[in-house]
């Protein structure tokens, strides 16, 4: 289906591509083809940052439980861009099992991903309350303010790190003025580490991650009457270990036109589109962070190899 000019998908990527450099908004990465590419991401086994994650959740389950339940008697458990609730799923039986009393509330813009999720935790946990919501993660909150129960906000992944510094900043204290006092954030961050080991999370050998970039040249194909020709483009990420910052490209290897609706930006040989960036911190980074959205560090989990930092806040 070919979307309108004044399609918000269209206005995003048609600035993206007027921009110097051109970019291209990564969270259009995710349509029907790109959740999928991305599940296979996460199995992939340079992909550290799914299975470092999933084993602080196994060895910490207990811990994570008592930080979100001290207190209260009833939690709301918010997960913002929730996929297929996979790692999440190790919290949700446990908690299930100790006989917490809270509510599961997963949130993506993806209806697909959320259907998924929704029939495949009512077949493995038929008495898990769910209430999925497709929307923004903000308009979601909004409805959960005058919730008498605890929020506890999910945002795991380095889901933080497609952030620039300005964005997150931004993005965090609009999260924290949505929450009431006493409100939880659960957020992850991939730390610094062996630049070789990041690099191949975003350069696998088996090129998927390359096609979850190009997937999205294709969509614009597809549904914004693009003229992408993939065969024209490079995929190149790069690691800066100063910065701690990922960033990922696609490559034009020739001077060339491409149409996209109706109007048509020329690139020149080796000219870049920026993708996506995947920012990395260290201890420093995340608490002046959550001093300056408003937070406070109350807790927190890592791995053996310190590759990943599960980090509790809290509005005060």
């Amino acid at each position: 289906m070919i979307e309108t000019k004044t399609s918000q998908f269209a206005i995003d990527v048609l600035n993206g591509l007027k921009e110097t450099p051109k970019r291209l908004p990564s969270k259009y990465f995710y349509d029907k083809k790109g959740d999928k590419l991305f599940q296979d991401i996460m199995k992939l086994d340079e992909y550290y940052l799914t299975r470092t994650e999933y084993s602080i959740f196994e060895s910490n389950k207990q811990g994570i439980l008592a930080a979100f339940s001290n207190g209260v008697n009833e939690f709301n458990l918010i997960e913002f861009g929730a996929g297929d609730g996979y790692k999440t799923k190790v919290l949700l039986r446990h908690f299930q099992e100790e006989g917490a009393h809270f509510t599961y509330m997963p949130i993506d813009i993806s209806g697909n991903v959320l259907r998924i999720l929704e029939e495949a935790l009512k077949d493995e946990m038929p008495d898990l309350h769910v209430q999925p919501k497709q929307n923004d993660y903000f308009k979601a909150l909004k409805d959960l303010q005058d919730s008498p129960n605890r929020n506890v906000v999910l945002f795991l992944g380095s889901n933080i790190g497609n952030f620039t510094g300005d964005q997150a900043n931004k993005f965090l204290k609009e999260l924290n003025d949505s929450l009431n006092p006493g409100d939880l954030l659960f957020i992850g961050f991939d730390l610094k580490k062996n630049p070789d080991v990041i690099l191949a999370a975003y350069n696998d050998s088996k090129g998927v991650t390359k096609e979850f970039n190009m997937n999205l040249l294709d969509r614009i194909n597809h549904e914004l009457d693009g003229h992408f020709d993939r065969s024209k483009f490079l995929h190149k990420p790069i690691y800066n270990p100063m910065t701690g910052t990922t960033s990922s490209f696609l490559v034009s290897t020739e001077k060339q036109s491409v149409s996209v609706v109706d109007e048509t930006f020329h690139f020149e040989a080796w000219e870049a589109i920026h993708m996506e960036i995947s920012q990395k911190y260290d201890q420093p980074m995340i608490e002046q962070l959550a001093a300056d959205s408003g937070f406070e560090i109350v807790g927190g989990f890592t791995d053996d190899k310190k590759y990943f930092l599960n980090s509790v806040w809290r509005k005060g």
